[in-house]
């Protein structure tokens, strides 16, 4: 039986779960019905950062166009452009036995793809989730459904995992951004 997290909650991944080596971070979300005539497309990302809250280089960013870090440890599964269909919209998997050692922390976080030229923004999202489900017998650890109103942001950190004490754990986040994936690089100390 998976756990439902709220905002703000943490819960211990790997301590609890003995064994849990790979877990896929499946994101979900629907979009209501609006008069701008433009479709949407939200886009999943990663950021891998370090003790300092920055990811060490360009290749610690993994989004639609660098699906994979060079480590093997995070691999984007591709970019949905619709949203269409129950389950997951995008996922993540993630081997926490190849993370380099100067990772810290691994933020997830989705965007709207031209938010601002389509008048697009998180309060027009609904149904938006994460959730994180042990690889290798598909089952569902927990699940964060990001229930709070938005309203004019473009981008949100939906959780972050991180370790402690040479364990993983989840944060359940659901911090909103202005800007878009612009603000997201920004905060995590890349160059746009």
């Amino acid at each position: 039986m998976a756990i439902n997290l709220t905002k703000g909650q943490k819960i211990d991944l790997t301590k609890s779960n003995p064994g849990l080596k790979e877990v896929i971070v499946g994101l979900g979300w629907d979009t209501n019905k609006y008069d701008g005539g433009a479709d949407f497309d939200l886009d999943a990302s990663v950021f891998m950062v370090g003790d300092n809250g920055k990811v060490n280089n360009d290749l610690d960013f993994i989004f639609y166009n660098n699906l994979e870090h060079p480590s093997k440890s995070v691999v984007h599964t591709g970019d949905n452009r619709t949203g269409e269909g129950d389950g997951d919209d995008e996922a993540i998997i993630i081997d926490f036995s190849k993370v380099p050692s100067n990772i810290d922390k691994i933020a997830i976080t989705v965007t709207i793809h031209d938010a601002i030229a389509r008048g697009q923004n998180f309060g027009q999202v609904t149904n938006a989730f994460v959730r994180v489900v042990n690889k290798e017998n598909d089952n569902e650890i927990l699940r964060y459904d990001l229930t709070e109103d938005f309203s004019v942001e473009t981008a949100l950190i939906f959780c972050e995992l991180y370790r402690h004490n040479n364990e993983w754990k989840f944060s359940a986040v659901g911090s909103g951004f202005e800007g878009g994936l612009e603000a997201l690089c920004k905060n995590y100390g890349l160059q746009v």
